[in-house]
Order: C-alpha cells, then sequence, then structure tokens
C-alpha cells in the first residue's frame, strides 16, 4: 500500500516510517499540506495520508473533497493529547495516532487499507477453474472483462491478477463507474487542466496517469455513458489519453481490467454499451460463479469471516457448529461473498457462546437460522411450500411501492448502512439507490446511515470488502 506521511511530527517521522516500511508499505513524506496536495495533483497517489496534528486537518480534508480525492485521512499527534485528538476526529480524520509510535497501533491502520487484505479464498473447483485461467493470463498484457453477480469478489480477483502479473511493484487503481457522477467521471479517469471547467483549481493527473505502469480496475463498466465509452475506446487503442481542457495527448502504459455484474451483450442489443469496446475489453473473460455455485467455499468463508471480526471487535474466535454450518449452505445467498461476510459480522457480534449457534445467525431476510434448523421436520417440500405461502399472503393487500421500500430498507439495515452493498445486493445502480433513500427521507422515513457515519470515533473503511 502507498502511505503519505504529512509533517514534522516533531522528530518522530523517523520511526512512524520505519515501522510503516517494515509493514510494507510505500511511503512518502511531504511537510505541508500543500506539498501533499501537489503530490496527489501530480498523480502520485496514495491509500492513505497520516497528518501531523499541527497542521490544519478541516482545510485539507475540505481541500480534498473539493478536488474529488477520496482518500482516507488519520491524525498524528505527539502523546495522548484528548483534546488534539477530538479536534482532530472533528475535522474528518478516521482516527487519532498518539506518537511515540506504538507498532501494533500503526499496523491496524495499515491493515484496514492494505491492498493485500483482499484476500481471496478458493476451495471449491468451480473457483479453482477460474483462478488457474487468471493465473494463466497474468503475466500478459491482455485486457480482462471479470463478469459474475454482485459480490462474488470480482475486484478480488483483479487484484489477485495484478499481484501475479509484471505490473505487480506498480500501482493499482481502482474506479467504480458506478459511484461517481457521469459529469466527473470523465476528469476522474482523464484528469483535467486548470481553468478547464468551474472548481478546476489546479491541474489534476487522472487515474490513468496515476495508473501508469500498472493496473487500472474499471469496476461496473457498464455503468459508463455511451458518449464517454468513445474516449475510453479511443485510450485504448491509441495508449494515449486526452486530458479534460487539454491540448496535447499523453501517452500511458497501463493494463486494464473491467469487471460487470449486468450482460454486456444484452447493453450491445440496447444500445447502451458499444460493440467495439466490449471487443476490446474482452480479450480474455473470467467467468465468477455465485457463492451457490460454489458450496465447498461457504464454511471456508464463513470461518475466514468468522477469524477476521473476532480480531476487529477484540473478541475470542468461535468456530461454527454444525447446525449454523447447515443453514450457511443451505441460504441461496442472493448477495453472494458480500452478503455472507455481512451475515459472519453479525453473528460474530451477536454470538454469546463458545461457539458461533443457529441463534446467533441472522439471514437477510430477517429470519433467524435457530428458526430454520430447529425443525428438522421429515417432510421439508410441505414445509418449504408453508414458508413460501406465508410469505406470499403477507404482501397480500399491499402495495408494489411499499414493499419494494421494505426490501429496500431491510437490505440497507442488513449491510448497515452501506449504500454500495446494498444496491449490489439489490441489482440495482447506486444511484437508483440514493434516488430512493431520499425519496423516503423526504416523507419521514427514517434511513439507516452508513456505519462510518454513526459515531465520532468511526473506524477506517473496511478495506477487507470483496467486490
Amino acid at each position: 500500500m502507498r502511505l503519505m506521511i504529512v509533517g514534522a511530527l516533531n522528530g518522530q517521522i523517523g520511526a512512524a516510517t520505519k515501522i510503516a516500511m517494515d509493514r510494507g508499505a510505500k511511503v512518502v513524506h511531504t511537510l505541508t499540506t500543500d506539498a501533499a496536495l501537489a503530490e496527489l495533483r501530480a498523480g502520485r497517489g496514495a491509500d492513505l495520508l497520516m497528518i501531523d496534528v499541527g497542521q490544519d486537518i478541516a482545510a485539507m480534508i475540505a481541500r480534498l473533497s473539493s478536488e474529488r480525492i477520496h482518500i482516507p485521512v488519520v491524525a498524528c499527534g505527539i502523546g495522548t493529547d484528548a483534546r488534539a485528538a477530538v479536534d482532530a476526529i472533528r475535522a474528518g480524520a478516521k482516527e487519532y495516532i498518539p506518537l511515540p509510535p506504538d507498532a501494533e497501533m500503526i499496523a491496524a491502520v495499515l491493515a484496514a487499507v492494505a491492498d493485500d487484505s483482499h484476500t481471496l479464498i478458493v476451495e471449491d473447483k468451480a473457483m479453482e477453474k477460474v483462478l488457474a485461467l487468471a493465473d494463466q493470463v497474468a503475466g500478459s498484457d491482455a485486457s480482462i472483462l471479470i463478469t459474475g453477480e454482485s459480490g462474488t469478489g470480482k475486484e478480488v480477483l483483479a487484484r489477485h491478477v495484478h499481484r501475479k502479473s509484471k505490473r505487480a511493484e506498480k500501482p493499482f487503481i481502482s474506479v467504480n463507474c458506478a459511484a461517481i457522477p457521469e459529469n466527473l467521471l470523465e476528469s476522474e479517469l482523464f484528469g483535467h487542466e486548470k481553468g478547464s471547467f468551474t472548481g478546476a483549481i489546479a491541474r489534476r493527473i487522472g487515474k490513468f496517469e496515476e495508473a501508469d505502469g500498472g493496473t487500472l480496475l474499471l469496476d461496473e463498466i457498464s455503468e459508463m455513458d455511451v458518449r464517454l465509452q468513445a474516449k475510453l475506446l479511443r485510450a485504448l487503442q491509441e495508449r494515449e489519453i486526452d486530458r479534460v481542457g487539454g491540448t496535447k495527448p499523453v501517452k500511458v502504459n497501463i493494463r486494464v481490467i473491467a469487471t460487470s455484474n449486468r450482460d454486456l451483450a444484452e447493453a450491445v442489443r440496447a444500445g447502451t454499451f458499444r460493440e467495439d469496446l466490449l471487443y476490446r475489453l474482452n480479450v480474455v473473460n473470467l467467468r465468477l460463479p455465485s457463492l451457490r455455485e460454489r458450496p465447498a467455499d461457504i464454511i471456508a468463508l464463513a470461518r475466514f469471516f468468522a477469524k477476521k471480526y473476532a480480531v476487529a471487535n477484540g473478541v475470542n474466535f468461535r468456530d461454527i457448529t454444525d447446525d449454523a454450518r447447515q443453514t450457511l449452505l443451505n441460504h441461496t445467498w442472493r448477495g453472494n461473498v458480500r452478503e455472507l461476510e455481512n451475515t459472519m459480522h453479525r453473528a460474530v457480534l451477536l454470538a454469546t457462546g463458545g461457539e458461533i449457534a443457529p441463534d446467533a445467525i441472522r439471514l437477510p431476510d430477517g429470519s433467524r437460522a435457530a428458526d430454520l434448523v430447529a425443525p428438522r421436520a421429515p417432510d421439508a417440500a410441505s414445509h418449504a411450500a408453508a414458508a413460501a405461502d406465508a410469505a406470499s399472503r403477507g404482501m397480500v393487500g399491499r402495495t408494489v411501492a411499499d414493499v419494494e421500500r421494505d426490501l429496500i430498507l431491510q437490505t440497507l439495515d442488513h449491510c448497515l448502512g452501506n449504500r454500495t452493498h446494498a444496491a449490489n445486493i439489490l441489482g440495482i445502480s447506486i444511484r437508483t439507490l440514493r434516488n430512493k433513500l431520499k425519496e423516503y427521507t423526504a416523507a419521514g422515513v427514517r434511513v439507516a446511515l452508513p456505519a462510518n457515519l454513526q459515531g465520532p470515533h468511526a473506524p477506517l473503511p473496511n478495506a477487507y470488502t470483496t467486490a
């Protein structure tokens, strides 16, 4: 991962840098926030900013926001100054680290954003075949299209390909095409010149140039506007890009990986995706099977997430009982690995005994695993039919809008307020979800906030999430 340390830190900079480098981070040091911003504008990006509490953190975060540079910020300060810590958090920092630096604390912060924390867990034969093909093509520079349902782990596989490639020592840059407004995506990808539009107060290097020499991941490529697809096609063909407001092309040397949870061939037929761009991206197609198509991975992933969230929440690791395992295997996992991760996160928090039992597992539909495994009736088909009938009768007399609202809000609650995760599970774009939530809020309906907005000491964004 790439760490940028900003400020003098009263002589503690050497110790903090050494600890970070020992943990595998690539460290850049600047003395001021102005110098740090200049580095970021120039495309020498970072995955984390560690800023001296003596700097104007609030102003720096405001400037990052105004220039749409999305990087988590942590503050550092000498000793355990409670006032400094509170002021830093209020200013927008995700965490406060007292100095002299504690190696374990810095390690924990780095682990929250490190690329190598995107662990690929594979035990099923179906996934082993996909991984073998990924390893086979990783050494080439061919464009790769990774397809599969939402939550199957497309970004995790893309990072695996990058680590196995000859570009592994160069940057891996990810852009979520669905999460960035259409009018901003062009600047985000290709950069812009000073004064090229309102708010362009300085030259900004885009993701293509930032990824130079490495890999650029275009996540959810199907959400890209058709007009911008033409510019992307030229960049892929000519290996050069034009900054917004620029007067001459800029050469780039990158490998492009794209992902989609939609049928791009159908999008071509519908006129929302360029056929020539699809051919250019789809040199190699890696199709990730859904979680229900690789059952051998379910328990392996569940145990991995149980260990991960036990560590994250400071509790002892609990294994999963046989009954709970059977329930996990029986569930359809519409949200795939992401849905399983959220379920296990909740289970770790709710478990009370020495193991994770069925009563700690809350499935996305609101049911408890204990309710599903307790009545092991011999007539399972009758039980399933009765459950389906009950669910259907519960919808009678309600409008489609009401059912849709409850489904969206329950999914959002299950995802702990994470809009991106909820949109993927629901199979809708993040824009559609945001518009729906805006309607509900305007109508006085309570909408769950993202976890990182629910308290003043919210943790760093979870870097273990899957695609």
